[in-house]
């Protein structure tokens, strides 16, 4: 990675950005279910219609490339961080289901325009060889974030109280926001301008960003749900998991980001994608418990896998001038998969049984791991990015 000052101090803003938006939003997603029904004393339809809401700036997400014309990539990264504060303070006040919808969608709006936006900086201030690396450190920053945030809650929430530490903590949130928004004036090193702009050649990308969404829902809409179904494990068993799966991923995401860098995106993808046929395949025909504990673990460890999608669009990209547009259209495709595949998901388990959905996942995994072939690189330029106009 290029070791000027203005790289270092992205690189900086980066960890600073990424640790406030995943603490944040781990409180809120560890308090939300007993906030809302406690508290806002809503049920299963209306838990529904929230996480629906939830998922609207997700297909919003193309928007970042527009947004991009006027706003640098680090401002809008700022921004983001004070409206997922200020929605998470406001979740805490809501004591009515279109309140919260309204907190929720302006929770949400934050978080997802701050992800394509911090992975478009490390894309345009990274080196081709050094951007894996950099992903997986800041994954495991979130994850480390994640387990910050879960001890917080399971220390503070009983004292406190859902109102208390949601103020508490998205007060704390917006604070770092405000703090980021001037340095995002002096973050030198990204290109002038920005383009949006879609093509023909990058449409491996496109398609390869839909079946992994695709494959991502159908795992965490089913999985659980058949745990959980078939048998009857505990809220406080799933707590757990999750909380596994963030403690591993502190580890394993700067694993897979040395993975990727070294043995490059097609090889690492395919090896994942393979390995993602078998956890599916197990799902639909293993009936042992600690397996599918195991199963679901590794599929959280296969999702990191996914930075290599990301690394290789900075590496068939045109130019930086297109990597923003792109990459939130990425997030665009993703969450049309997330609104899509689980309808479809859930029609083929009513229809077919509890297999059905598992099998299907494998299909999916399957047609990624034949396209993944059809990755080509072009040898690394020797410049990432024009250098920024002073």
């Amino acid at each position: 990675m290029n070791d000027s000052p203005d790289t270092r101090r992205m690189m900086i803003y980066l960890v600073v950005s990424n640790f406030l938006l995943y603490f944040g939003f781990q409180v809120w997603q560890t308090l939300f279910n007993n906030f809302a029904v406690e508290s806002v004393k809503i049920g299963p339809a209306e838990v529904g219609l929230v996480q629906a809401v939830r998922e609207i700036p997700g297909l919003l997400g193309f928007l970042v490339g527009f947004l991009a014309l006027y706003l640098s990539e680090v401002r809008i990264m700022a921004l983001s961080i004070i409206l997922m504060g200020v929605g998470i303070v406001a979740t805490g006040y809501s004591t009515t289901l279109p309140v919260l919808l309204i907190t929720t969608f302006v929770m949400s709006f934050g978080f997802h325009f701050f992800t394509p936006s911090t992975s478009a900086v490390v894309l345009m201030v990274a080196r081709q060889s050094e951007a894996p690396r950099a992903l997986g450190r800041l994954g495991s920053l979130g994850a480390l974030a994640a387990v910050a945030a879960t001890v917080v809650v399971y220390l503070l929430a009983r004292p406190w109280g859902y109102q208390v530490l949601f103020a508490a903590v998205g007060l704390a949130v917006v604070i770092g926001g405000v703090a980021l928004w001037p340095l995002g004036g002096r973050a030198g090193g990204l290109p002038m301008n920005r383009r949006v702009t879609l093509r023909r050649r990058y449409w491996l990308y496109y398609v390869l960003s839909f079946l992994l969404g695709s494959r991502r829902h159908i795992f965490s809409t089913f999985a659980i749900y058949l745990l959980v179904r078939e048998y009857q494990i505990s809220v406080q068993t799933t707590a757990m998991l999750f909380l596994v799966n963030s403690v591993i991923n502190i580890v394993t995401l700067r694993w897979v980001g040395q993975l990727v860098s070294r043995f490059g995106e097609r090889i690492t993808l395919s090896v994942a994608f393979a390995a993602l046929t078998l956890v599916f395949m197990g799902y639909a025909y293993i009936p042992s418990l600690p397996v599918l504990y195991v199963l679901f673990v590794l599929d959280n460890i296969f999702i990191g896998f996914n930075l290599g999608l990301t690394t290789y669009f900075q590496k068939i990209a045109m130019s930086p001038e297109e990597i923003t547009s792109n990459v939130s259209v990425e997030q665009t495709i993703n969450h049309i998969a997330a609104i899509v595949i689980p309808v479809v998901g859930g029609t083929v388990w009513a229809v077919y049984g509890s297999q059905a959905p598992f099998l299907f996942g494998a299909l999916i995994v399957l047609a990624a791991l034949v396209l993944t072939q059809f990755m080509r690189l072009a040898p690394e330029p020797t410049a990432v990015v024009r250098p920024a106009a002073s």
